[in-house]
């Protein structure tokens, strides 16, 4: 299944949600790159790009550990756009996983196999 598109699966490659999405694209044939942002990183335009197809409350998760760990201050500081951007920045963890973006846009948040299949079809 070669695909003219560009997938990109942003997220970090112990997370299990991640995996399920990487084992379902790799049993379906779609080529996609892996952006470990542990590693590689997030930048405030690559998050603000994000922001023009989803929205923060959907692409920052409040309710994993990372978010729960986090100082009061630090949860406050992300009721700003950009307090909430700078947070991402330094801890990506607090972003939703995986991002799939395809062809420079977010087409989904997380992993749910009927999702992909419409995505993918």
């Amino acid at each position: 299944m070669a695909r003219a598109n560009k997938t990109v699966v942003y997220g970090i490659p112990n997370c299990d949600t991640v995996k399920k999405a990487r084992v379902w694209l790799e049993e379906h044939g779609v080529e996609f790159e892996f952006h470990d942002f542990k590693k590689a990183g997030v930048t405030a335009p690559l998050v603000q790009d994000w922001l023009k197809d989803v929205s923060l409350d959907a692409l920052l998760n409040r309710r994993g550990t990372t978010w729960r760990a986090l100082s009061d201050s630090m949860k406050a500081a992300a009721d700003t756009e950009a307090g909430a951007i700078a947070l991402m920045i330094h801890k990506p963890s607090v972003i939703k996983r995986p991002v799939v973006v395809v062809n420079g846009r977010v087409k989904t948040l997380g992993f749910s196999a009927e999702q992909y299949e419409t995505l993918f079809a």
